[in-house]
């Protein structure tokens, strides 16, 4: 699936990107991870930047938890 950077992500085309379910979008929002758009209908809309920067934000965080995790069995 393309995303293009200037278009909005259903909340499913967000959980796809992101590799998660739609439960587990939920909960990234309310833990304060993503904060969507909401239509006038109040459906959510996510910008492809906002997911991705969570995403990579994810990430680093793992990585720095992975490193942390082997230096205190290093010691």
């Amino acid at each position: 699936m393309e995303y293009q950077s200037n278009t909005l992500m259903t909340a499913r085309e967000a959980a796809s990107f992101l590799h998660v379910s739609l439960s587990t979008l939920q909960l990234i929002e309310r833990q304060g991870g993503l904060t969507p758009f909401r239509t006038p209908g109040g459906h959510r809309r996510y910008s492809r930047e906002m997911v991705q920067a969570y995403l990579e934000a994810s990430r680093s965080h793992q990585g720095q938890r992975l490193i942390r995790q082997q230096m205190s069995f290093a010691t």
